[in-house]
């Protein structure tokens, strides 16, 4: 009967040891997986937002960094202008573009842009930068709906400018 208590006490004082020593690396490991640990932190992903919309003639914007923007395209010295002719069209009516360059080389090629599906596309209508910095382009539409239009000279981009083609 001693034999048997000595067992059970060995036993209990085992089983006592084993559960301090994992209740001990349970809290190790709770505490390091607490905030004030010394873990990294996640940070927050900055999203895009809403722009507000410009409708009719568009002022010219200066930008003075090399940072890369939201559209992904860096930024230039210098500063253009974009103008429609008419804010509203019928389908196939043409619509010229003009506006004026600043910090750009004349010569330089003048591209209409569209927002299409999220991104930026060339429209098939360009022409250079003209002697005193101006520019005209002429294009038509043949899709309704709401265009959204920009030009972009070099790497210098112009304002957004709304075209409705009813």
């Amino acid at each position: 009967m001693n034999s048997t208590l000595r067992n059970r006490c060995a036993k209990a004082i085992g089983a006592g040891a084993l559960s301090v020593t994992l209740l001990s690396a349970g809290t190790a490991g709770a505490f390091a997986a607490s905030p004030g640990a010394a873990s990294p932190r996640p940070k927050p992903i900055m999203t895009s937002s809403a722009m507000p919309t410009m409708t009719g003639t568009a002022k010219p914007t200066r930008t003075s960094t090399a940072k890369p923007t939201r559209t992904g395209m860096p930024m230039a010295n210098g500063s253009i202008t974009a103008r429609a002719s008419k804010d509203q069209v019928k389908v196939g009516q043409a619509v010229t573009f003009t506006g004026r360059a600043k910090g750009v080389k004349v010569g330089t090629k003048v591209v209409l842009m569209r927002m299409h599906n999220g991104k930026w596309t060339a429209v098939k209508s360009s022409t250079a930068l003209k002697n005193g910095s101006s520019y005209s382009l002429v294009t038509k539409f043949n899709n309704k709906g709401k265009e959204q239009l920009r030009v972009m000279a070099g790497k210098v981009v112009s304002p957004t400018v709304f075209v409705t083609v009813k």
